[in-house]
């Protein structure tokens, strides 16, 4: 298994809520799982579905949430994915929305925390 210092990448996984075998499914090794969930901090679609949300930019916001939905999907962070998922079917084109403007942001505020919690724990990972 590949290891930082002090931590193998199923373990980040399972400190970050997301699913090793499904990555593992999709990367084939830790190596290269290791390698893609590093990108997560420098991936621009949760600042951008952020930034949307100040404004309640339908488009931006179903743009980033689904930029997200998928990064995250990828990478076997299936919490991350599904709460980007809400709200790209929230905003997607077509779709009557259910949600008040609060509603949305309090998702966003739980992203932020999940995301970030997430990002952390990759970060400080990386850095062994």
């Amino acid at each position: 298994m590949e290891r930082g210092t002090d931590m193998t990448v199923q373990e980040l996984y399972e400190s970050i809520g997301g699913n090793y075998d499904a990555a593992k499914r999709i990367l084939m090794n830790d190596t290269l799982i290791a390698r893609f969930v590093a990108k997560l901090p420098e991936d621009q679609s949760f600042g951008k579905l952020s930034a949307a949300a100040e404004t309640m930019d339908a488009k931006g916001l179903f743009e980033g949430a689904h930029a997200m939905k998928g990064v995250c999907a990828n990478l076997g962070l299936e919490n991350l994915s599904r709460a980007a998922s809400e709200l790209a079917e929230e905003f997607r084109p077509g779709n009557e929305r259910k949600l008040s403007d609060d509603a949305v942001r309090e998702r966003v505020e739980a992203l932020r925390a999940l995301h970030g919690r997430a990002v952390d724990e990759i970060r400080r990972f990386s850095a062994e």
